[in-house]
């Protein structure tokens, strides 16, 4: 099939676009470098998953001072939804805004959250999202109603949620995309970091890919890795540079998009250098590659002990009493939410403790995900050295998200739990990566514009999580599938698309 568009990517962003793009007829070619997930031993094997890495890549970065190591992305079909907690929350509406924070204030978006709100809507209806907007006071207003109800809390995360309020929190349920049923006949474990090869994960895979794919028009490509894009003098890309079972071929497409996350999008960006652009392509900016964003999380353990959780999943609640601020007027901590229930043999395989101790602790926590924004910043970056990626991430608002820990920590207590953990995530750990081709309305400053076009190239097009602008403290994944029904539905409305 020539295709008149092709998407490079099939996580959130290019499987949402194919979705959107697919009743228009236009002949879409969706490229992935990996190859579908198929159920495996390993599915539910915390062992294998979190001490083995049987899924990660094999694959190694530079961090900012040359050391390798190996990332946590995945390359399967459906990208890193795969893994995803399937949180789909939609940013707040001051997080469009420039919001001051402890390191400083956040430039705010080109567009505004009334702009998005209608491209919520219809993310949610793809992606099946069980919620109710009334509990959560920080929640924007929506035109319309999630298609389901929330995820009932299990009974002890039930009692958390009454302790919760009896300490002066607002505790409300998750935005979840999951068919619980599903997920649990495959095993009685969280989803939180598990791979979904049963289905019961709105991941997408199973929900943007499986719509796009149901039209004729509409063709995936496993095993195909994107090397480079070929722009010609006027500024238009005219071909794609593939690598599939072990030689080379370049496509060509009317519409080229960019959907291979944060990292990837942009080391693909700067290793299509050519003569005419030393430092790759759409970069007349300098901007592709700056500003990288990735959350500051930690996980934060209540334990009582008397008291065990006997919960099998957990991720239903979160609280958003410091999101806006800090409590007391000053500047936002961030985002609480219930990481995917923690056992024991996750413990044992994440941390040095034996397994007897780790079990104990387990049985009796109660796991938090304490996660604060980072702000951009232009040297914070991926770059390529010798042809191999270089990630230098430059932490800020640390101090917020310390002080986020400790606030957590005290209610904690206060609510009957005497002891409290926390453990900050590796520096290395991608914590919902983000930022580095960055929408703007000035091509000076961006590298995309307000529907997601490069300002360089007028039939390029980026539609993942590289292009936000901020990184606010919720999970991104909502609002990158967001973006690509905005993009999608401008460039239906182009003729050189047809």
């Amino acid at each position: 099939m020539q295709p008149d568009i092709l998407i490079i990517g099939s996580g959130m962003g290019g499987a949402t676009l194919a979705a959107a793009l697919a009743p228009s007829g236009r002949r879409i070619l969706i490229l992935e470098r990996g190859d579908r997930l198929e159920p495996s031993a390993q599915d539910r094997d915390a062992k294998a998953i979190f001490g083995d890495g049987v899924f990660r890549p094999d694959e190694t970065w530079l961090d900012g001072h040359d050391q390798p190591f190996n990332p946590g992305n995945y390359y399967f079909v459906g990208g890193n939804s795969k893994f995803y907690g399937a949180a789909l929350i939609r940013y707040r509406a001051e997080d469009f805004a420039p919001m001051r924070h402890r390191d400083g204030t956040t430039p705010g978006w080109p567009v505004t959250y009334d702009d998005l709100e209608p491209d919520y809507q219809a993310a949610e209806d793809l992606y099946c999202v069980r919620g109710d907007p009334s509990q959560d006071p920080t929640e924007p207003p929506h035109s319309g109603a999630y298609p389901f109800g929330p995820v009932a809390h299990e009974p002890d995360i039930q009692d958390l949620f009454v302790r919760l309020r009896s300490v002066g929190l607002s505790p409300s349920t998750i935005p979840l995309g999951l068919d619980l049923d599903r997920w649990l006949a495959g095993g009685d474990t969280t989803w939180d970091a598990f791979p979904n090869t049963c289905g019961g994960k709105m991941d997408a895979e199973t929900c943007g890919l499986a719509e796009a794919l149901k039209h004729e028009n509409v063709a995936l490509k496993t095993n195909a890795r994107a090397l480079r894009l070929v722009a010609e003098v006027d500024g238009s890309v005219s071909g794609v540079v593939v690598e599939v079972d072990g030689g080379q071929e370049t496509l060509t497409a009317s519409v080229v998009v960019l959907a291979a996350g944060a990292v990837q999008t942009a080391s693909l960006l700067l290793a299509s250098a050519d003569a005419s652009r030393p430092s790759g392509l759409a970069n007349r900016s300098d901007q592709v590659g700056r500003n990288f964003m990735n959350h500051n999380c930690s996980a934060v353990l209540a334990l009582h002990p008397l008291r065990r959780n006997r919960s099998v999943y957990q991720k239903t609640l979160m609280v958003n009493d410091y999101y806006l601020t800090n409590g007391q007027g000053g500047a936002p901590l961030g985002n609480i939410q219930m990481l995917g229930k923690i056992t024991g043999p996750i413990l044992a395989a994440t941390t040095p403790l034996p397994d007897w101790i780790s079990t104990l602790i387990a049985d009796r926590s109660f796991d938090f995900y304490a996660m604060s924004e980072d702000l951009p910043n232009p040297d914070s970056r991926v770059t390529l050295k010798d042809g191999q990626i270089r990630l230098d991430w430059q932490r800020s608002n640390w101090d917020a998200h310390s002080e986020l820990v400790r606030v957590l920590k005290r209610k904690l207590r206060k609510a009957g739990f005497p002891v409290v953990l926390s453990r900050p995530f590796d520096r290395r750990t991608p914590s919902h990566q983000c930022g580095t081709a960055r929408m703007g309305a000035d091509p000076a400053t961006s590298v995309v514009d307000t529907f997601c076009r490069s300002h360089d190239h007028p039939n390029l097009f980026i539609v993942d999580a590289s292009v936000l602008p901020t990184s606010a403290a919720v999970n991104p994944a909502l609002t990158i599938a967001a973006l690509a029904f905005r993009a999608g539905r401008h460039i239906q409305e182009r003729e050189w698309a047809a």
